[in-house]
């Protein structure tokens, strides 16, 4: 018996040993950090060539030219040669919600029922993530952190990553709440014989019905006394003043269309497109409501026979051309990892007829604005939070985003990830053979 404890005990001892945690967060910036001649891409649309750029306490305090007669201050980090971005942001991503797909006990991306805008993502935020460190050597450094399920999912948070805990991680704590729009199509279940083919769904009336009339009582709840707290309503309450966007995912023409019309007619003030695959159907009707879309991944395949094979790759131009707010998201299968790669979705909306620059904003300050939060972060201006980071190339290109130096609000975070030890374990395994 007491040689059985001692194993069990020995046992435990080497499991906690080969645990690893995520990065430590990195101290505060105490120091002055000046990056002199970079090419630094603004975010904005513009770029210097021969850059300086300095921040202090965790906030741009210049960005000009190199070339300005100006003390630098603190720490001096010549990158001439290199590139500067601003830190990129994902948006409608589970990142620190989900850790491993097949182990329950680490999903927590989504509560039961059907209406639960109360629910709130950022408390189940998990800062120790392995998939989130993963993220931040290509250049991802926040990300909007949205539950799923349901038809109101719940309230998203923007937070940054490099952080102990939840509270600290929070850029912008519940900004929006998340609604999946009613699907009018229905594809024939294969497995009980039926053709699998696109159908018009029975229901789609009814549940559209249904969800105005949650709204629609909502609404008059907030217009009320309260004297009978009801958590659901009350949490709708943000979405009918403006202090929180409505996000409506929707992808085919007919929904985007209804569901416009759904938040125009029940009084939401703010609402945003998640997914827009066929948005570019109906640009003008986003452009008159003033309505931004969240884009689904570039890197997809079209969803008709008859669709042109580049579409998801265009889709970001058609729209920006017609003057949308575009931003850029990782949804779809292994959402979470093939978030790493946001970079290189705007890559290919270079290579498919965006500006360069403009495809960097749709990384960046367009997510921000989308996301309220382009006061504080996604371009590179004086006054904003110090997050940006230095690469050796072009960071919107998989063959030269290499980060050699991050900062999240002024902050010098680590780079080092599981995988990259792994990369050095075996790159000198068989360097030294």
């Amino acid at each position: 018996m007491k040689i059985l404890k001692l194993f069990t005990v020995f046992v435990l001892l080497l499991c906690v040993s080969t645990i690893t945690a995520q990065q430590t967060p990195a101290s505060k910036q105490v120091q002055a950090i000046t990056i002199e001649g970079a090419t630094a891409h603004l975010g904005t649309g513009d770029v210097i060539e021969n850059s300086l750029i300095m921040f202090e306490n965790g906030k741009l305090t210049f960005v000009g030219s190199a070339m300005a007669k100006i003390a630098r201050k603190g720490t001096i980090i010549n990158a001439k040669g290199k590139h500067i971005y601003p830190g990129f942001i994902i948006p409608n991503s589970t990142l620190g919600l989900v850790e491993i797909d097949a182990v329950r006990a680490t999903q927590d991306n989504r509560e039961v029922g059907q209406m639960n805008p109360h629910i709130r993502s950022l408390i189940a935020y998990n800062t120790e993530s392995k998939i989130i460190e993963s993220m931040r050597p290509n250049g991802v450094l926040m990300g909007q952190i949205t539950p799923q399920g349901g038809r109101i999912s719940g309230t998203s948070s923007v937070v940054q990553f490099d952080a102990w805990n939840w509270e600290d991680a929070s850029i912008k704590t519940d900004d929006g709440i998340h609604l999946n729009w009613p699907n009018p199509y229905s594809r024939g279940r294969w497995w009980l014989g039926e053709p699998a083919t696109l159908k018009p769904n029975d229901n789609y009336g009814k549940q559209v019905e249904a969800l105005t009339s949650y709204i629609t009582q909502s609404k008059a709840y907030n217009n009320g006394d309260n004297n009978t707290k009801h958590l659901p309503f009350n949490a709708l309450k943000p979405v009918f003043t403006g202090s929180k966007t409505l996000y409506i995912h929707a992808d085919d023409e007919k929904s985007i269309t209804d569901a416009i019309m759904f938040a125009k007619d029940t009084g939401v003030k703010n609402t945003v497109i998640v997914g827009g695959y066929e948005a570019y159907k109906v640009t003008d009707l986003l452009k008159q409501h003033n309505i931004a879309v969240i884009l689904n991944r570039v890197h997809s395949r079209p969803n008709t026979d008859d669709e042109d094979y580049d579409l998801p790759f265009k889709s970001a131009k058609l729209l920006v051309d017609k003057g949308i707010l575009v931003a850029l998201q990782a949804n779809g299968d292994m959402e979470r990892m093939n978030s790493r790669n946001l970079p290189f979705y705007a890559g290919t909306c270079a290579a498919y007829g965006l500006d360069k620059e403009e495809a960097l904003k749709l990384i960046t300050s367009n997510t921000a604005k989308i996301l309220g939060v382009d006061e504080i972060c996604g371009s590179l201006e004086v006054g904003k939070d110090a997050t940006l980071f230095i690469s050796e190339g072009d960071a919107l290109d998989m063959r030269t985003n290499q980060l050699i130096k991050a900062f999240i609000q002024g902050r010098d975070i680590s780079l080092e990830t599981h995988q990259t030890e792994l990369w050095q374990r075996y790159s000198n395994k068989y360097k030294n053979q």
